[in-house]
């Protein structure tokens, strides 16, 4: 299998970080010749777009401030025929191209990598572990996710409406209507939010935030409950 991976990635000031993850994305990478990095700012005010245009292999764009708006972004520029959408603070493992091209051929057209913290705290040492399993309830976008372009957009890609847990709706679509693989190696995702807001904390209120929304709460609620807590614009 020699499909072209476009890895997408929102930022929104990450000048501390978005060099790093493409550096270790690139280090990473099996066949570099076949895979397209595409940042989508959303407006950064700090060094993230200087660092981004100063990286070969990089494709930059500008979007509306919003990681479902940027990702769609991205997703309409890209060339592959897989979409790869990675948090700027998260690492994929060794080699994460072939392995999404090795259950790409194996008709596995959508899903996402086990996850670990960049912490050892025993409560995300759990939240990690239990990515293992395939349930909806336990995706998350830190693990990130590769789709089939074609599925994507047949989808609606995300909805730009969404703010928050964009991610997850989406991934209840896919759910719905194909197999969705959890891949065997893990990506290593940042537990910044924890530490700035306090682990047992944030776990409560995104724990919430999740239960409310598999009750139907709306999204114009969660997000302003989200707003509260943690003041942070997507």
């Amino acid at each position: 299998m020699n499909e072209t991976i476009s890895i997408i990635i929102p930022t929104l000031n990450e000048a501390n970080r978005i060099g790093g993850t493409i550096e270790l994305v690139i280090q990473n990478a099996k066949k570099l010749d076949l895979i397209e990095i595409i940042v989508a700012d959303g407006g950064s005010n700090d060094q993230t777009v200087s660092i981004v245009q100063s990286l070969s292999k990089v494709k930059l764009i500008f979007s509306e401030p919003g990681r479902a708006l940027q990702m769609n972004a991205g997703a309409a520029q890209a060339q592959g025929e897989i979409l790869y959408f990675l948090h700027a603070d998260s690492l994929p493992p060794f080699n994460f191209d072939q392995t999404i091209r090795s259950a790409f051929g194996r008709s596995k057209l959508a899903g996402c990598f086990r996850l670990k913290f960049d912490h050892t705290h025993p409560w995300l040492q759990l939240a990690g572990w239990l990515t293992r399993f395939n349930f909806r309830f336990c995706r998350g976008g830190d693990q990130s996710l590769y789709i089939k372009k074609s599925l994507f957009f047949g989808l609606g890609g995300f909805n730009p409406e969404h703010k928050i847990c964009e991610d997850l709706y989406f991934i209840d679509k896919i759910y719905d209507v194909k197999s969705f693989d959890v891949l065997p190696d893990y990506i290593l995702t940042s537990s910044r939010n924890y530490r700035k807001h306090g682990l047992l904390k944030t776990q409560f209120h995104f724990g919430l935030i999740r239960m409310m929304r598999r009750l139907g709460v709306s999204h114009r609620f969660l997000y302003r409950y989200y707003s509260q807590w943690f003041n942070k614009s997507f």
